[in-house]
């Protein structure tokens, strides 16, 4: 029984949250993914920024923003967007 309970929390920490947005662990992997490494990209801009200021000068700026708006239009098609927190991605 045990191990039972084990296995399912395990397998609970890779498809509860996405469950509750609407979506499959692939799906929200995919996504997570994509963001992360727009925000790879996004933070090695602002450290050239912070060497050289005139290059990258809103690259951050903007990205951010767009990125803020592709998660609200991701809740707003979600299957529950009331589970959808401000941060999520």
């Amino acid at each position: 029984m045990a191990v039972e309970q084990q296995n399912s929390k395990v397998g609970n920490l890779f498809t509860e949250h996405p469950h509750a947005l609407g979506m499959s662990w692939a799906a929200h992997g995919a996504g997570a993914a994509r963001i992360g490494f727009e925000l790879l990209v996004v933070a090695g801009a602002c450290f050239v920024h912070a060497i050289v200021p005139g290059w990258f000068t809103e690259t951050a700026g903007r990205k951010i923003v767009d990125l803020s708006d592709h998660i609200k239009k991701r809740r707003m098609g979600a299957k529950n967007p009331e589970q959808w927190s401000d941060y999520d991605i």
